[in-house]
């Protein structure tokens, strides 16, 4: 992703290069793909984000890499079973009722809509993670935390949809609990251009690296 250069000359300034991580440990390293689930990703869902289906390929050909590097793939999936109690506030205020309906109905666990999408490259020894609201890694939310440190992850790679809502929200709470985090570009989605670009230059600016899948698998170690 070509940045523009008032972001490049700030991200410089604070960090001294623009790229702060020139190697990762794969050991150490987990590929966190967010809510590639039927209902972000297929047509006629409440959630869909089109652009989605266009990433499969590269999230497979990341998770692949990571594998075979010795890393660690983890998807996390959302399920709304209960949301209407222990988030009543979005699903009272900030959904209409026939939207809250909805995603409560096609966000369930025993509903299609809350499996991943039929072309994703999940492994049977992939960790998989189920979270309750956008982050994954606010307190209440999933197990992911520990899924990590169980394997002494130390370097977080985001990719998933939509990259300006959950896999950003997951993202920021990732890099604030100490795990250098990496916004993985063209593993990412959102529903225009956009707010995929506008997510990026933030977090660039701010919170962590984004890079592309070749550019991490040119930096992995095994």
């Amino acid at each position: 992703m070509e940045f523009p250069a008032w972001i490049v000359d700030r991200v410089i300034a604070r960090q001294g290069t623009l790229h702060p991580y020139s190697r990762f440990d794969a050991r150490r390293t987990a590929f966190v793909v967010v809510d590639l689930q039927n209902y972000y990703t297929q047509p006629g869902y409440l959630g869909e984000c089109a652009p989605a289906r266009a990433t499969f390929g590269k999230v497979n050909a990341l998770a692949s890499v990571l594998r075979e590097a010795g890393g660690t793939v983890v998807w996390v999936q959302t399920c709304s079973d209960g949301a209407d109690s222990f988030w009543s506030h979005h699903h009272a205020y900030m959904l209409t009722p026939e939207r809250s309906a909805r995603r409560l109905l096609e966000l369930g666990r025993s509903h299609p809509g809350f499996q991943l999408a039929p072309d994703l490259d999940a492994r049977p020894e992939d960790p998989r993670v189920v979270k309750r609201c956008y982050s994954a890694l606010v307190p209440g939310s999933s197990t992911l935390d520990e899924v990590l440190k169980e394997r002494g992850i130390e370097t977080v790679l985001i990719g998933g949809t939509v990259t300006n809502v959950c896999c950003e929200s997951t993202a920021r709470d990732a890099m604030m609990m100490n795990y250098a985090t990496v916004m993985v570009e063209d593993a990412l989605s959102a529903v225009t251009t956009e707010e995929h670009v506008h997510s990026l230059n933030n977090w660039m600016l701010f919170f962590g690296d984004v890079l592309t899948v070749d550019e991490v698998g040119k930096r992995l170690r095994a």
